[in-house]
């Protein structure tokens, strides 16, 4: 099978007797493979957890077909962007590149989202502060409106775009971090909810991974 999580011999035995008697009850599992039912309850939970077999009350348990690889496919997929996001750094776009640079490393952050009368206008990385260092710009009196990549080029994502999104996106687009962002429409602009890291997303492979 093409699973993520390596099955037992029992759990193997399970799949194919739930595949050729479904549905089937736990008693009656449990009775073909001379076990009780108490013995088999720890395998039948991982393998629902995994979404490999799915249970119905009163009627048994089905094979759904599915590997562990694609529930775990499908579970990125449901997860929102709004279920993981973290806080941005803000500034406004009238703050120095000095001051900005030392935020920057104070916050720990490869990027910093800049805002003007509260709306996204731009967004600085790391790169973006050592190219204009070495270019040797007095930092203090250069304001960060000046050096930062502007509307509408900035690529970004929404609460309800799934996670598996906004990774594709950092992957094609070779960024670090996406502004979580809310359109205002009266106000014609966007306001940072939160952002979305490569750590962000690693993190959460962990944790899905930890899980199984």
């Amino acid at each position: 099978m093409d699973t993520i999580i390596q099955l037992s011999e029992r759990q193997e035995k399970i799949i194919d007797i739930v595949k050729e008697n479904q549905p089937i009850t736990s008693e009656a599992i449990a009775s073909m493979l001379k076990l009780t039912r108490s013995t088999l309850r720890p395998d039948l939970a991982i393998l629902t957890m995994s979404g490999i077999l799915d249970a119905r009350p009163k009627v048994g348990y089905f094979y759904t077909g599915k590997t562990s690889l694609s529930y775990i496919s499908e579970k990125i997929k449901s997860i929102k962007v709004s279920d993981i996001k973290s806080m941005p750094v803000i500034v406004d776009e009238t703050i120095s590149i000095y001051d900005a640079i030392v935020l920057m490393f104070i916050e720990d952050v490869g990027s910093i989202y800049v805002t003007s009368k509260g709306l996204l206008s731009g967004v600085v990385s790391r790169k973006d502060f050592l190219r204009n260092a070495i270019g040797g710009i007095d930092l203090n009196k250069m304001p960060i409106g000046m050096i930062m990549t502007r509307m509408p080029n900035i690529v970004y994502v929404e609460p309800e775009d799934s996670v598996l999104d906004a990774a594709i996106k950092l992957i094609d687009h070779e960024i670090d971090s996406l502004p979580v962002i809310e359109e205002n429409v009266e106000a014609k602009g966007y306001k940072v909810l939160g952002r979305i890291t490569k750590t962000t997303i690693t993190r959460l492979f962990v944790e899905l991974g930890n899980n199984d």
